[in-house]
């Protein structure tokens, strides 16, 4: 099995490289093609407002195919709470019952604020600089993940992070149907002030759309996290409770 995935990496690999080159070599005006990058760059600024060019690309020129990666984290989750059922009492559920030890329980709960607050800055900072609501959001549930290996009573309760989830996402949608009042009458359109170039509060809506992706990823890589170790506080709660009856 290992080696028909191997195969089937280095083909999709393969492949990749294969179309990078013919693209090339089969448009008609390679030039054209090139030039796409200078256009976007071009636009950044005046459409945006955002420092980072990577960001007026990601959330705004092609912000429907980020709403779809969303979706696609969000049902990768979905899929995962479904079947963790089926992993009850065995797998990684068992192996975080255990504290981790002294250093681990105790180190976990010192870096705890450190993390999420430097995932905060990355969410906030998205538009002036490298960053953004997924890695953001990523390095947030990674702080949630530190705490669930020192045991299931510290884990989040995977009803509060689902509504946390469906909030961030209704915000996606919401930023972006302003859009349609605007001249542009366009989904996910700068309808905000973009402020002045490189401050905080700049760039219109992107910080917001940011904002709701990076709490949309942390709440939906954290409930993936919670699922698979079987550690939902809730459960844990009620497992503590007939214990002591």
């Amino acid at each position: 099995m290992r080696k028909v995935i191997g195969v089937l990496l280095i083909a999709s690999f393969a492949f990749f490289i294969f179309s990078l080159v013919m693209r090339d070599l089969w448009v008609e005006d390679p030039a054209a093609v090139r030039t796409l990058g200078q256009a976007a760059i071009e636009q950044t600024i005046p459409q945006s407002g955002a420092a980072n060019t990577v960001t007026a690309i990601v959330v705004q020129f092609r912000g429907l195919d980020t709403l779809g990666e969303v979706t696609v984290l969000f049902l990768s989750a979905l899929g995962v709470a479904l079947l963790s059922g089926e992993f009850a009492g065995r797998g990684l559920k068992e192996v975080f019952r255990d504290d981790g030890g002294f250093i681990l329980y105790n180190g976990a709960r010192l870096v705890l604020p450190i993390i999420v607050l430097v995932g905060v800055y990355i969410v906030a900072h998205g538009h002036l600089s490298p960053g953004g609501g997924f890695p953001g959001g990523v390095l947030v549930a990674t702080a949630v993940y530190a705490v669930l290996m020192t045991g299931v009573k510290n884990a989040l309760s995977t009803r509060l992070m689902a509504v946390i989830e469906g909030f961030a996402g209704l915000a996606f949608v919401g930023l972006g149907l302003l859009g349609l009042l605007s001249d542009r009458f366009s989904f996910l359109a700068n309808v905000l002030p973009k402020g002045s170039l490189g401050m905080l509060f700049s760039a219109g809506i992107i910080p917001l759309i940011y904002a709701a992706v990076g709490t949309k990823v942390a709440a939906e890589l954290s409930t993936l996290v919670t699922s698979l170790t079987g550690s939902d506080y809730a459960s844990a709660e009620k497992e503590a409770q007939g214990g002591k009856r």
